[in-house]
């Protein structure tokens, strides 16, 4: 090899030394994400999302743009998504989710109780008495048992006539169709709400009236957990693309604490 030649080598060599390393490693192009477009406080098509936001300070730091691949978040999304190629992250899974790789949990939080301030209620533990006569709200996924914690808590004290089920995926035609059960709460629909915590606190402090939202107490049945801790899935056939997220996630720490409390996200302790 000519000394030219050699000389460029170490050129090149050179320059990948005195870029980050996530930058060298490929990441500089476009971070290629699966989102849904109409899930508020997740994301949506304007990426106005806590996720949209997260994904945003990702690829900052990656020096990379963002190509995304709308798809609403129902059933098989994962599999049609992210397994078939798809894209490579979705910003938010459960830390233990294995149909892809996960990063290092960047938020913990838990079902939580919603009531309006003005009936006082404080509600905390899901053996209350109070909840044997009042109408409680419910997010619901099917009639084929894999349905949310709260709900399956519920059945399991036997309180059920009194429960009103909110489809998780709601009406699509309409904005942020989830939020119909925090809205219920507000208008007076059902006295009370077990609703998955960033849905909760986000949609609450853009009620009418206040209302008040409150962690379930532990719950030591280990079918029904209420805390799950929240982590960036990636693609199994791309690990250093993983990697390189959490040291993002680590790096950003701060910044992303800030931006959970922007969105109202009620966070837990372990």
């Amino acid at each position: 090899m000519c000394s030219r030649s050699l000389s460029v080598a170490a050129l090149i060599l050179a320059i990948a030394s005195l870029l980050p390393t996530d930058v060298a490693s490929g990441y500089s192009r476009s971070l290629r994400v699966c989102a849904d477009p109409n899930n508020l406080p997740f994301s949506n098509q304007q990426e106005q999302g806590f996720e949209n936001r997260l994904v945003q300070l990702i690829a900052r730091d990656l020096h990379a743009s963002v190509e995304y691949t709308w798809w609403a978040q129902r059933r098989g999304f994962v599999r049609e998504t992210v397994s078939s190629g798809l894209c490579d992250v979705v910003a938010g899974v459960p830390a233990g989710y294995q149909r892809t790789l996960v990063t290092t949990p960047y938020y913990r939080s838990s079902y939580v109780f919603v009531t309006r301030h003005d009936r006082g209620l404080r509600l905390r533990s899901l053996d209350d008495p109070q909840l044997r006569s009042l109408r409680i709200g419910v997010q619901l996924i099917g009639e084929d048992g894999q349905n949310t914690p709260p709900a399956h808590a519920l059945a399991a004290r036997h309180i059920i006539s009194n429960v009103v089920g909110y489809t998780v995926y709601g009406d699509y035609l309409q904005p942020n169709p989830p939020a119909r059960i925090v809205e219920a709460v507000a208008r007076g629909e059902v006295d009370a709400a077990l609703v998955w915590g960033p849905l909760a606190g986000y949609f609450a402090k853009r009620q009418s009236v206040p209302l008040d939202v409150a962690p379930v107490a532990r719950v030591d049945d280990p079918t029904t957990p209420m805390v799950f801790e929240m982590s960036v899935g990636v693609a199994r056939r791309s690990p250093a693309l993983r990697d390189a997220i959490n040291r993002v996630l680590e790096r950003r720490r701060p910044e992303i604490e800030r931006l959970l409390d922007e969105y109202g996200i009620p966070r837990v302790s372990s």
